[in-house]
């Protein structure tokens, strides 16, 4: 009983991100495939061990919660390759689709978020931290950004914006 309830409560709050970054995510990797040559036939490869719910409910609790990797992977029965990927893949969906705040009006970028305040006259509370990651590989590009020079550490800086009530902006 106590399993169809944490089934019912999670199908609940993830149906709405689920409905919004589903067919967004589908379309990336359609393209993705459209875009390179194909070198096996239609259907032939590895499938994906995490249905695009799971791979979303993964991703979102790295980020919310910080648990690694190896801890996800445990909680899914796959990999921990199989998580990194899906993280990887889905990550940047959720900052894509931005923030709603009243009126309907969603802020993708942080000018989107000054703009608004200055032209509403709000105020912001910000916060930012640094969140330890592996040391990029040579060939990536933009390597050094994940650098601190402060703390000298590989590092992915999390900046987040806030109005007076604690309601998310950025």
């Amino acid at each position: 009983m106590s399993e169809r309830r944490v089934t019912g409560l999670s199908t609940s709050v993830i149906a709405d991100p689920v409905a919004g970054l589903g067919p967004v995510w589908q379309a990336r990797r359609d393209a993705e495939l459209a875009d390179r040559p194909r070198r096996r036939a239609v259907g032939a490869g590895a499938k994906y061990k995490l249905v695009f719910v799971d791979r979303l409910l993964a991703t979102l609790v790295h980020l919310r919660h910080g648990v690694t990797h190896d801890d996800l992977a445990c909680w899914f029965g796959v990999d921990r390759s199989t998580i990194t990927r899906a993280v990887g893949e889905t990550r940047p969906l959720p900052a894509d689709r931005g923030c709603r705040i009243e009126g309907g009006l969603r802020l993708r970028t942080l000018a989107d978020v000054i703009a608004h305040l200055g032209a509403t006259g709000q105020t912001a509370l910000m916060d930012a931290t640094e969140v330890r990651v592996r040391r990029p590989s040579a060939r990536r590009g933009g390597r050094s950004r994940f650098i601190s020079g402060k703390s000298r550490i590989n590092a992915m800086k999390a900046l987040v914006l806030t109005d007076e009530r604690g309601r998310l902006l950025f």
